[in-house]
């Protein structure tokens, strides 16, 4: 346990042998569960998986603190049953086999179903290649366990030293998804969603329904919209990652525009839910109208530059019309954000 709370981590793993044992040989002592998810792997990743778990269980001798016990009758546990077979723990290590390839989104869920049958107070997502800090867990943990927040995340780009560290092609990938996930989220202070070092509540993860949990790489982001319609605090959490030789899975060729359209569903989501059903805010409308403003403008300029190819001569006054459309719509826009800004401020912090 970890300043009184169970913590429980959850490693999505596939085809990580020869790093993934690393890993759950270097979890600090406090933890009391270790969900382990081999997501079909084709590698010998699921055996070093359970002979990691015995040397941790050999060195540690079972769990740390206090044992944490399966609540058969929790709602999570016919929803892991589905999809995975759990196998018994060895010592603290839970190992966890999918029945079918799911992807880290998927992982990241079965781990959090496995957490919610167990009942732990805090539940971390570690990723399985080694670019995580173990020695820095009890900074994403403190937030939590001092009721500050109810979700933690790494982020590297709070200090020039972090951001250095991360390529180039990453770095202008993540900036992207950064932006259009605070305005999809509305947490606007956050950045680095793409980030897998997290911590989460029992509360917060509670809240939220896990089953529906998005489950390609774009989770995290998923995840930061659900838990801004529940209300929960978020903290940001500087956080350097380390990048040694291990390969990315991810196609960002099809990564960034499956997650920006998943972000604006979620986007239309949030306003319809948050401040429509379950509470009224102009800001709802204020959006809705300035982004149907600008698109008629746009649409109207496009009519004008179509009329001006076939005649020779661009109609000045639906030009007019359309700049001052534009104009108006944008300005909506702006003020939608103001609002939603000053909505999610308070569940908003920095941890440097």
């Amino acid at each position: 346990m970890y300043r009184g709370a169970s913590v429980g981590v959850v490693i999505p793993a596939y085809n990580e042998e020869g790093f993934v044992g690393d890993v759950i040989r270097g979890m600090p002592a406090y933890v009391d569960r270790i969900y382990a998810i081999d997501d079909r792997s084709t590698d010998g990743t699921l055996n070093e998986i359970l002979e990691a778990a015995r040397t941790d269980a050999s060195e540690n001798e079972g769990p740390a603190g206090e044992t944490v016990e399966r609540l058969a009758a929790d709602g999570g546990a016919s929803a892991l049953a589905s999809r995975a077979t759990v196998r018994d723990a060895i010592g603290r290590v839970v190992p966890i086999e999918h029945r079918e390839n799911r992807g880290a989104g998927g992982a990241i869920k079965t781990g959090y179903l496995a957490a919610l049958a167990d009942g732990v107070d805090a539940t971390v997502t570690v990723d399985a290649d080694g670019q995580m800090d173990l020695s820095r867990m009890q900074r994403l943990l403190d937030p939590i366990v001092e009721n500050e927040a109810d979700y933690t995340k790494g982020n590297r780009l709070l200090s020039r030293e972090y951001r250095a560290a991360m390529p180039r092609f990453r770095f202008v990938g993540n900036a992207t998804l950064t932006f259009l996930t605070k305005i999809a989220s509305g947490y606007w202070k956050t950045m680095d969603p793409q980030n897998g070092y997290t911590a989460i509540s029992h509360d917060a993860l509670a809240a939220i329904d896990v089953p529906a949990l998005y489950e390609y790489y774009g989770y995290c982001n998923d995840l930061l919209v659900k838990l801004n319609v529940h209300g929960m605090r978020v903290a940001d959490v500087a956080m350097p990652a380390v990048y040694g030789e291990e390969e990315s899975s991810i196609t960002y060729s099809r990564y960034i525009p499956k997650v920006s359209l998943m972000l604006l569903r979620n986007f239309l989501w949030r306003l319809q839910t948050k401040y429509l059903v379950l509470d009224f805010h102009p800001l709802a409308l204020l959006y809705l109208f300035g982004a149907g403003t600008a698109a008629s403008a746009v649409l109207g300029a496009g009519t004008s530059l179509v009329s001006a190819l076939s005649s020779g001569d661009v109609p000045p006054v639906r030009s007019a019309t359309s700049l001052v459309l534009f104009v108006a719509g944008t300005a909506f826009l702006l003020l939608a954000m103001v609002f939603d800004m000053a909505e999610s401020e308070s569940l908003e912090t920095q941890v440097r």
